[in-house]
């Protein structure tokens, strides 16, 4: 009997004998064979990203492990319909892509289109004609996918004004300890560590003491060795230069939750026994300072800090490559991607 890669309704596209290279593996366990596949050449082929000598670039671990985890999440999600690579349409793929959960879409139009050129990229190892990967890319909403790459930054203004509008040092009320007041302390050196280190919420949340070095720079700077140890599991381990200015924020608030004899590791705990910091507090805590700024609360959080640090990281003259490094992040395309953030307007202004 001829074998066929797609068995679907001809409403999408008509019946073609396709030849697949080891379709079975594929099908039966598409995880292990992508695991197989992704440190190839004919992955970085797929890519066609050279090298200056002319060879394609192969994946890093760290990058092999997103991919990994992307394409086991949109298989298994096939796989709970009882989907294969071999079966699976490209409107299957834009429902996925495109799922809502309380209303609100799972994945933003930039991640959505990484997974379908991820998904493009193993049809076209495959030799699928026509390809499904490809025909749902033309089918992603390309104005909101403008939208999302086009990431906030604040200008140099804003980002005085955000810092001028942290939360003040002593407490507005009358003092009963020494100590009354020290979660304001706290989310204000985390602040200004997060906007000048470019951490990600997870990341200052997880920040643990021994990953603070020493203050032995001429510049008065100090490094932060980020780990993924009590953080996203998308973080990964890199080092990145806290400026003098907020190590003298950080230093006196270490100093402050030393004397307060606070247990544990965490660098800004929730409370006097050392528990972890939840996000939503952070999160919270950083539209505050925002609001007490006067500037837009759209979209104004932990992520539009990171933004700001990287975009300028790039004005300062570093690469994609240079801030992939200095962000932690798995893929030098992510970093690239901090070339299309732009300042908002301030309304108020």
């Amino acid at each position: 009997m001829v074998s066929y890669l797609f068995c679907v309704s001809l409403r999408y596209f008509p019946f073609s004998p396709i030849a697949m290279p080891d379709l079975t593996s594929w099908n039966a366990d598409p995880v292990k064979a992508f695991k197989q596949f992704v440190f190839t050449t004919d992955f970085a082929e797929t890519g066609r990203r050279l090298r200056a000598d002319g060879t394609f670039k192969v994946v890093s671990e760290e990058s092999a492990k997103v991919y990994i985890f992307m394409f086991a999440n949109v298989t298994g999600w096939m796989g709970e319909r009882k989907m294969t690579l071999s079966t699976v349409t490209h409107a299957d793929l834009l429902r996925f892509v495109n799922r809502e959960e309380n209303s609100k879409r799972v994945l933003n139009s930039k991640i959505a289109y990484r997974y379908l050129r991820l998904l493009e990229r193993c049809y076209e190892y495959l030799a699928a004609d026509p390809n499904p990967a490809t025909q749902a890319i033309l089918g992603i909403d390309r104005a909101h996918l403008a939208k999302d790459e086009a990431g906030r930054t604040l200008s140099d203004d804003q980002l005085q004004r955000f810092f001028a509008a942290l939360p003040a040092h002593p407490p507005r009320r009358r003092q009963v300890t020494p100590f009354d007041g020290w979660k304001r302390r706290r989310d204000r050196a985390m602040q200004v560590v997060i906007a000048l280190a470019g951490l990600r919420v997870a990341e200052a949340t997880g920040l643990l003491i021994h990953e603070i070095g020493q203050q032995t720079a001429i510049d008065g700077s100090i490094e932060l060795t980020i780990t993924p140890e009590e953080k996203h599991d998308t973080s990964y381990e890199h080092t990145i230069s806290l400026p003098c200015e907020g190590v003298a924020e950080l230093r006196a608030w270490l100093e402050e939750r030393k004397n307060m004899g606070i247990p544990g590791e965490f660098a800004f705990p929730a409370n006097l026994v050392g528990k972890k910091l939840t996000k939503k507090t952070v999160y919270m805590q950083i539209r505050a300072t925002f609001e007490r700024a006067g500037m837009d609360l759209a979209r104004s959080g932990g992520r539009t800090l990171r933004n700001t640090f990287a975009k300028r990281q790039l004005d300062s003259g570093a690469s994609p490559d240079d801030l992939k490094d200095v962000l932690g992040l798995a893929l030098e395309r992510s970093a690239a991607d901090y070339k299309l953030t732009r300042v908002k307007p301030d309304p108020a202004t």
